[in-house]
């Protein structure tokens, strides 16, 4: 019996260094933390919660309330703020839920080198041409890189719809940077289209920013180029 003692305890070893992530959760704005290690991203411990480090200058928590109420099922709900120029915006890790028909607002981006869309595409590390039928998803569609690849269905409003690759991410965490080429975060429900997906739905580019809705179509290998579609 005066084992047993000795024998919880390692167990209780045991589970901490398998299971770390139960040990240590990443807390964000406003989370309770015990170390720097305990917070996420940038954010350091201050008297036990997770804030912005005042040495970086970072005010990713700035207008986060310190007990915000529980969001309800299946929201979204932003995790913090950037602020960038000198106004704030909302950052995500999440996106509305996709269905067969997810509402989303359509923007242009440029797929090339030095255009607005920033670095290469996150999925094969390369530039595109905007005569082809890809797309970026806002980050919690984009899931990781889980729809790298995937043949996506925009339907407008005037009654046409156009087919996409999955080829990047629109950040909706992180921007106003190089990386970025200076854009802030996207909203959680965003698909940036090229030149092609305009033509293709009808749809002025020069409006900026339409309401559409989306939905998976075919999927194929996020390294598969013979499958995207170049309108000439």
């Amino acid at each position: 019996m005066a084992d047993i003692p000795l024998l919880s305890s390692l167990c209780l070893t045991c589970a901490i260094f398998f299971f770390p992530s139960i040990a240590s959760a990443i807390s964000s704005c406003n989370g309770t933390c015990r170390t720097w290690n305990d917070c996420d991203g940038q954010l350091i411990c201050i008297d036990g919660k997770c804030d912005d480090d005042p040495d970086v200058g970072t005010h990713l928590c700035d207008s986060f309330p310190s007990s915000p109420p529980p969001p309800p099922s299946g929201e979204c709900q932003s995790s913090g703020t950037l602020i960038c120029r000198g106004q704030s915006y909302p950052t995500y890790t999440c996106s509305p839920p996709i269905t067969s028909s997810t509402p989303a607002i359509l923007l242009t981006n440029d797929f090339t080198e030095g255009g607005n869309g920033g670095g290469p595409s996150e999925c094969d590390g390369r530039y595109h041409n905007n005569s082809d039928l890809i797309v970026s998803l806002s980050t919690g569609w984009y899931n990781g890189g889980l729809l790298c690849g995937t043949m996506i269905k925009i339907m407008a409003d005037n009654g046409r719809s156009a087919r996409a690759m999955v080829v990047d991410e629109c950040d909706s965490r992180l921007g106003c940077d190089e990386e970025h080429s200076g854009q802030p975060p996207c909203e959680n429900n965003i698909i940036n289209g090229s030149d092609a997906v305009w033509t293709a739905l009808g749809l002025d580019k020069e409006l900026g920013e339409v309401d559409v809705n989306w939905t998976k179509a075919i999927d194929v290998g996020c390294d598969s180029s013979n499958y995207i579609v170049h309108i000439m």
